[in-house]
């Protein structure tokens, strides 16, 4: 499946500010860091701003992702990104700070991941990390719930399916593990504008992987549908002075400081 950058940066200060907050929580002067699923590089970039004298690595598995992350940070010396798979990433050394943004819930039995992450982090280092927790909230459900039917649910059996779990549930596995874990869950009220920017939100992340699966004919038809759903789930209404829609989106952090 091939990712839109250009898409995914529409929003791009909504996107990054559950990564700002992450990071106001770690407390450290990491020296080698690494972000895994660094996307376009936005928010990896603000690594480099934050502690300008650290290597910063950005690995994704997108090869689109990461043309256009060294297309738009090629200014930070210290900053480098390369392409790699976070099931099977293993370095060669430790890192003082391993960060991931919005990328765990695409890998199916991450909480089985998080002991080799956190093996990958140096003594006294930390692993810091973000998910969505909005799943069971109509900008998925209803995708769901459409996919599923014919015509549609004969191309989409095998897509992927994002998910994650609550703050309680990785508090515990990272503490089995031997972690000082602070885990926390915050539920942000995003204000969209825009023609259908739900539909624009969410066909950008979540929903790609259904859109990208189905033929040209399918997909505009599915489009359609899906767009008409998500306007009843999120009517436009005045925010500000404006017209405008409110996406409620809940996030799980979690900060994992290895002992």
């Amino acid at each position: 499946m091939a990712w839109d950058p250009t898409h995914y940066l529409r929003y791009a200060d909504e996107r990054g500010r559950p990564f700002v907050e992450l990071l106001a929580r770690v407390d450290a002067e990491p020296r080698r860091i690494v972000d895994l699923g660094c996307g376009p590089g936005n928010v990896t970039a603000l690594l480099a701003r934050r502690w300008p004298e650290a290597s910063v690595l950005g690995v994704d598995s997108s090869p689109e992702m990461i043309e256009r992350a060294r297309a738009d940070h090629a200014e930070h010396p210290t900053l480098r990104f390369e392409t790699g798979d976070l099931r099977t990433w293993a370095p060669q050394e430790a890192y003082d700070l391993v960060v991931s943004n919005a990328t765990l819930q695409w890998v199916p039995g991450h909480l089985e991941l998080l002991p080799r992450l956190l093996g990958a982090v140096a003594p006294g280092g930390t692993l810091a990390f973000s998910v969505p927790g909005n799943f069971d909230e109509p900008s998925h459900t209803l995708r769901r719930d459409l996919a599923a039917q014919q015509p549609y649910a004969a191309h989409l059996a095998d897509i992927a399916t994002p998910g994650s779990h609550d703050a309680a549930t990785y508090l515990a596995a990272l503490a089995a593990e031997g972690a000082d874990v602070d885990a926390w869950e915050t539920t942000y009220l995003h204000v969209l504008r825009g023609e259908d920017p739900v539909l624009t939100w969410v066909s950008a992340t979540g929903a790609r992987p259904t859109l990208e699966a189905l033929p040209d004919d399918l997909r505009h038809r599915f489009t359609e549908e899906f767009a008409a759903a998500l306007r009843s789930a999120y009517p436009v209404t005045e925010v500000g002075g404006e017209p405008g829609v409110v996406l409620p989106f809940r996030r799980v952090f979690v900060v994992a400081r290895r002992g």
